[in-house]
């Protein structure tokens, strides 16, 4: 078993149980590569604040950079007995180099090294998740142009309810995700600033320069205040609340992908390579990387629930509460990417059905607002034309026919503003065609939406 650090203190070993149960080498180690980061710069501030001498500080960054190496190449494996993987790294830096190693973490507290380094380690994966919403966000605008005209109905309580276009419906979840992006970004910005320097909670008698470190590992500033240094994972919180927003998103499209695949309705058919089948019903192709995210959605919504009741109760500063952050947040990051990198390529390889989604859209007379509207149109008050058009639904549901099968007399006996012309303005097409409203589903409107997002984009782009 590795040495404790802290060992000094203690007359006894620890139990090999709260040892397993303390150590979190198992879930932190990914983190190694910014904690050799932190590491380096750490040590070459210490040498030019002249804390450590600048010999002791080059050897520490060359037997740092080794150890990287070494972990990258497979060469060195990490030691699952250790505590942590801070502790791993400066034990085996003091194998290396001896009294040097040691002087690494002079002026550090491995509370303030932690926040540091997932700091770091959240700061890249922000922009990985970044660029997969970004592709995502590109892949429903390219679909969205090739459907400005495909008819389907909107729905309102999932009852069909006014004629829209996928193009249309495609972009109101492009436009969810240009704000996931915004949140995303956000998160980053308030996420970086750096603690190191905080020390356990106190900051240091020795004559740090925190600016230098702060600049060398690309934070905006240090942290204000040491014991918020140290004590504080609102970062974790906010990323993981922007991660649950954004998996809802994939989950409510998930919800409709896997009706739209239905029978019932057989809107669109997903590619063979991103649907399974049935152990025992050969006729099934089931839409199970939709009904994952439904599922990892939960899962994520759980971890951003761990992440507040975790802090809800502290008082400052760091409290050991506080590894559960890690799970939590590696959890939550690590789905999302998983999701997205399924969903993109599932999105992009769809199989539209355009002649059902316009079938679907002929029935449940969600042109009856279009019909009022005509009225209104000749000088009817719209409540009464609202009446009328209701009057008429209620007689073609009687008798078997639609608002474009019912006879021109019909519409008359109710109102003498009705003519022939009524049946050209309750046409699917013309319906879509005229609500030229901004944001609404005419192909104009589409098209603009669809220029919108693009110039959102252009912020993302390196």
């Amino acid at each position: 078993m590795a040495d404790k650090m802290w060992a000094g203190r203690f007359s006894k070993e620890v139990d090999e149980t709260v040892n397993a149960f303390n150590s979190s080498i198992s879930f932190d180690g990914r983190m190694y590569r910014h904690d050799i980061q932190g590491s380096m710069a750490h040590a070459e501030m210490l040498g030019e604040c002249g804390i450590i001498s600048k010999e002791d500080s080059r050897s520490i960054i060359s037997g740092l950079e080794g150890i990287l190496s070494d972990i990258d190449s497979g060469k060195l494996e990490m030691d699952m007995t250790a505590e942590d993987i801070h502790m791993f790294i400066e034990a085996e830096l003091t194998k290396r180099l001896g009294d040097v190693g040691k002087r690494l973490h002079t002026s550090r507290s491995r509370n303030d090294q932690v926040a540091l380094d997932i700091r770091l380690y959240l700061r890249d994966e922000i922009s990985e998740i970044m660029t997969l919403v970004v592709k995502l966000t590109e892949t429903l605008c390219n679909m969205a142009l090739k459907h400005t005209e495909t008819i389907m109905p909107g729905y309102t309580h999932l009852q069909r309810a006014q004629p829209v276009t996928l193009g249309h419906h495609l972009m109101a979840y492009a436009q969810m995700l240009v704000r996931d992006l915004g949140r995303l970004e956000d998160a980053g910005k308030r996420m970086n600033f750096c603690p190191l320097g905080s020390c356990a909670l106190a900051g240091t008698t020795y004559k740090i320069d925190r600016n230098m470190t702060a600049e060398k590992l690309g934070f905006e500033a240090p942290m204000a205040n040491s014991l918020d240094g140290v004590s504080d994972r609102d970062f974790c919180v906010e990323l993981c609340c922007a991660i649950s927003l954004l998996m809802t998103h994939l989950s409510r499209f998930s919800e409709e992908i896997i009706m739209w695949c239905s029978w019932e309705f057989k809107f669109i058919e997903l590619d063979d390579a991103y649907a399974t089948g049935s152990s025992i019903m050969p006729q099934k192709k089931n839409p199970d990387v939709t009904e994952l995210i439904r599922g990892k959605t939960g899962r994520v919504n759980g971890d951003l629930m761990t992440l507040l009741s975790m802090l809800k109760g502290l008082p400052l500063a760091y409290n050991k509460d506080m590894q559960e952050d890690k799970e939590a947040i590696f959890d939550a990051v690590d789905n999302v990417k998983l999701c997205l990198k399924t969903f993109i390529p599932m999105i992009d390889t769809m199989k539209v059905n355009a002649e059902n989604m316009r079938a679907a859209a002929a029935g449940g007379f969600i042109n009856a607002t279009d019909c009022a509207d005509y009225l209104v149109k000749h000088g009817m008050p719209f409540r009464d034309a609202y009446k009328i058009t209701g009057r008429l639904v209620a007689e073609c549901i009687d008798k078997g026919l639609t608002l474009e099968t019912l006879p021109l007399e019909s519409y008359r006996e109710l109102s003498e503003l009705f003519s022939e012309d009524v049946y050209e303005a309750i046409r699917l097409e013309t319906c879509v065609r005229e609500r030229k409203s901004e944001g609404g589903p005419a192909p104009e409107s589409v098209l603009k939406q669809i220029e919108i997002t693009r110039n959102q984009l252009e912020a993302y782009y390196e």
